[in-house]
């Protein structure tokens, strides 16, 4: 039984639009008509190809934001655990989900269960809304019959990454309102008030002050140039995103990251915080050591250390331990290598991982907590110097006046 997309009209003569279960195209229009509905087009609810078999929805792929992977994960697993089939499981929950993409895409995924693939391979259909970290970590809860376990494991990992960008994202609104504040009020100074207020010296004939002359001009390079060199900005983030999709050179970009001062301990933490709770994650779930490694080198963000990664899965693959295989890297903190070194003795490498990436983590958080406190009140004292500095280039004018008058 497959998941048709459906487009029919009513009695009154309005679209509706919706998905359905079915053998065959011809049975759903059957079903359409049952309702009362005539149906327009009908289609198998996957992603649309042209006659050539090209992808034509390839920049459109459905997705899913963390939270909602995260509410459909957990779904899933109390409903598994509570011994319903997978596909009666995936049924409830599209129920239950009130987004029309979210509802679409677990459909789509039932139908392909029962058909006979995998939950894992059904997954595969939307790989931007269930990533290959997401996809294999299913694949090894369902070969071990442990399926709601994992699934558990999965929602808890989703639901602490969402944390953890929400903190980041609620810490950034102030020092980015300051910001954008500091901007729009310089600009403001800059491209009306000085130029009104240099119109009333301009009278008077006297020797301005350095200071109030260096505003000026300043005045008049953003009133003719700032319409261009915001148009110049723009193009200039523009070149230097494409320029960091070459791969060479974004290895380069990426290694000489892990060597600057504080935005290296943040890049390393981040990194390998990633990589240890995904580790953790697969090998706690039944994949094997060189696989879990393979997949969670891909998660990591920085090409260098993924390139690190690889090198270091190579040598596990041949023989050699893990502690061992990154410490050849030179990358990773000494305490998380310590830390793997204890698992691997003790046997415990899943809880030690979990333990790493923790840790890790709320290292950044304390690093991300403390940059942040500084941005808000550093952005003030720009601020406010910016604005005392032009307020004196007008007020020098004044005094020297007044003390010509004298």
């Amino acid at each position: 039984m497959a998941a048709f997309e459906y487009v029919a009209l009513d009695d009154r003569g309005k679209e509706q639009k919706g998905i359905l279960e079915a053998d065959s195209n011809r049975q759903v229009r059957q079903m359409l008509r049952d309702r009362g509905l005539a149906p327009l087009a009908v289609e198998v609810a996957r992603e649309k190809t042209d006659e050539t078999g090209v992808n034509i929805a390839g920049w459109f792929t459905p997705s899913l934001s963390v939270s909602e992977r995260a509410l459909v994960t957990r779904q899933m697993a109390t409903l598994i655990a509570a011994g319903l089939p997978v596909e009666e499981a995936l049924l409830a929950v599209s129920r239950q989900s009130e987004s029309p993409r979210t509802h679409k895409m677990l459909v789509a995924v039932r139908s392909r269960v029962m058909e006979g693939y995998s939950l894992a391979n059904s997954l595969a259909e939307y790989p931007s809304a269930f990533p290959g970290l997401y996809r294999a970590t299913v694949a090894a809860g369902e070969s071990a019959g442990h399926l709601d376990l994992v699934l558990n494991r999965l929602a808890d990992f989703t639901e602490t990454q969402q944390q953890a960008r929400s903190r980041i994202q609620q810490a950034l609104v102030y020092p980015v309102i300051l910001f954008l504040l500091t901007i729009a009020i310089l600009a403001g100074l800059l491209g009306y008030v000085v130029p009104d207020i240099v119109e009333v010296f301009a009278d008077t004939g006297q020797q301005l002050p350095l200071l109030t002359r260096a505003i000026i001009a300043l005045s008049d390079f953003v009133a003719s140039y700032g319409v261009l060199i915001f148009i110049l900005t723009i193009v200039i983030v523009i070149a230097c995103k494409r320029i960091l999709t070459i791969p060479s050179i974004r290895l380069m970009y990426d290694r000489r990251l892990l060597h600057l001062p504080i935005i290296a301990k943040l890049s390393r933490g981040i990194n390998t915080s990633q990589f240890s709770s995904t580790l953790a994650i697969l090998s706690s779930s039944g994949v094997p050591l060189v696989e879990a490694l393979r997949i969670a080198g891909e998660v990591l963000s920085n090409t260098w250390l993924k390139q690190k990664v690889a090198e270091a899965t190579a040598s596990v693959s041949e023989g050699a331990s893990l502690n061992g295989a990154l410490d050849q890297s030179g990358y990773f903190p000494p305490m998380m290598l310590h830390m793997i070194a204890s698992g691997e003795a003790s046997g415990e490498l899943d809880s030690m991982l979990q333990k790493v990436a923790t840790y890790m983590q709320q290292d950044v958080e304390s690093l991300m907590g403390v940059l942040l406190s500084l941005f808000g009140p550093l952005m003030l004292i720009i601020m406010g110097g910016a604005v005392f500095t032009i307020v004196m280039a007008i007020l020098l004018p004044i005094i020297n006046l007044n003390q010509l008058v004298i």
